[in-house]
């Protein structure tokens, strides 16, 4: 490729930091929601340890 050429390519709207970014808010809120879930499961089924 020319210089004219390399000056006119324009690149792409995501870039890899952002993918990574929303990918591990994601992994975020996957895990919280997780956890979420299984703490009501586990009161609602009586199956917790008390804390003395």
């Amino acid at each position: 490729m020319t210089n004219e050429e390399l000056m006119n390519v324009v690149g792409g709207a995501f870039s890899a930091a952002l993918v990574t970014a929303i990918v591990s808010a994601l992994k975020g809120i996957y895990d919280l929601g997780k956890s979420i879930g299984s703490s009501i499961r586990r009161v609602l089924g009586g199956k917790y340890c008390k804390i003395n």
